[in-house]
């Protein structure tokens, strides 16, 4: 049932056009209407929502499962981006953000988080968003711009992040910046507040241990 279901994704748009041409051939004929409004109701709806929720679910399938060539594949299937409905769009850009990330391509990746963030819906939420924010921040660091590494980070907790190991991760990045900066009471205070969530990934706790160890020497 799962393949069958994919299978229609994957070849809805074709779907669509074969039943709004059989639609038109029996409108032709005039001794069918049922079946007429039945292959140009389906087709309609097959042809429409390819454009408007693309294979989104395939994409984030393929992702999950860690096969990014299928999500790549999955992705060029989306010939116009800006015909996508929003919530679908926002999550579209951010995976086209984290694929371009995977890849060292830091400025395209930056590009298709604002375009994510653009494209913001309230169906989706504001922890979506905020993680949008994380990762601009993240690749602020990534180019040694602390000061809008900072503005993004802190948009991210504004907005919300969807679970306590991100909002670490923001508040570890918050806390390097300002000791970095030399305004220690603000970064022990961050990395005090990142420490009391109590993150379960292995990568934030290993931060944890060496910015805490940091910390200690710092004064």
């Amino acid at each position: 049932m799962m393949w069958f279901y994919k299978k229609i994704l994957i070849y809805r748009l074709y779907i669509g056009i074969v039943l709004l041409i059989g639609s038109i051939a029996l409108a032709i004929l005039g001794d069918n209407w049922g079946w007429f409004s039945l292959c140009l109701t389906i087709g309609l709806i097959a042809f429409v929502s390819h454009f408007l929720f693309g294979p989104l679910r395939l994409i984030q399938e393929a992702v999950q499962a860690g096969d990014m060539e299928a999500a790549d594949k999955y992705l060029k299937m989306v010939q116009f981006p800006k015909l996508l409905i929003k919530p679908v769009r926002q999550g579209y850009y951010m995976v086209k953000s984290n694929m371009a990330m995977q890849n060292k391509d830091f400025n395209t990746a930056e590009g298709f988080l604002k375009e994510s963030i653009k494209s913001k819906s309230s169906l989706a939420g504001e922890e979506f968003e905020g993680a949008s924010y994380l990762q601009l921040g993240m690749l602020a660091m990534q180019k040694g711009n602390r000061k809008e590494a900072k503005r993004n980070l802190k948009q991210a907790l504004a907005k919300g992040l969807p679970d306590d190991d991100s909002m670490a991760a923001a508040l570890l990045q918050l806390s390097s910046i300002e000791i970095q900066g030399r305004q220690l009471k603000q970064g022990k205070d961050y990395f005090k507040k990142a420490k009391k969530l109590k993150p379960q990934s292995k990568e934030i706790k290993e931060q944890l241990a060496q910015m805490g160890k940091y910390i200690s020497r710092v004064r």
